[in-house]
């Protein structure tokens, strides 16, 4: 286990759980402790042309998940700076859908109130676009 990896229920996670798509993570500055919290694809869909098709075909490609450290540019900058040996990132829960990932994000970063500019985050920004869930 290295120190940089993702932890998920105190552990490692360097395999994709069966049947999930993605996660809800928070990764936490250690030298003091400002934090981000975002959500992750496991996969992404790729158009394939195929030989002698007109259509394109739809697979899913594993992204660069292991090795990413969140879309905010003063997360990044500060990964580069303090180096990742001194970032931790958790995985809060990993979801089978799109929808499950985008509430759930949005959930921990109200919870989290990572918009108040007195908490001390690398949140800039909450995006979120839900629809209703139908059964």
């Amino acid at each position: 286990m290295m120190k940089t990896d993702w932890q998920y229920h105190g552990r490692a996670l360097t395999t994709i759980p069966d049947g999930q798509l993605g996660f809800v993570y928070t990764i936490t500055n250690l030298i003091n402790n400002k934090f981000y919290i975002g959500k992750k694809l496991f996969y992404f869909q790729k158009r394939v042309k195929v030989t002698g098709k007109k259509r394109c075909k739809k697979t899913l490609v594993e992204s660069d998940w292991k090795t990413y450290y969140g879309s905010s540019n003063d997360l990044q900058r500060d990964v580069e700076k303090y180096g990742k040996d001194n970032f931790k990132r958790e995985i809060f829960a990993v979801y089978p859908t799109k929808w499950d990932m985008s509430y759930n994000e949005l959930r921990l970063q109200l919870l989290h109130d990572v918009m108040n500019p007195e908490t001390f985050t690398y949140n800039g920004i909450i995006n979120v676009r839900l629809r209703k869930r139908t059964k």
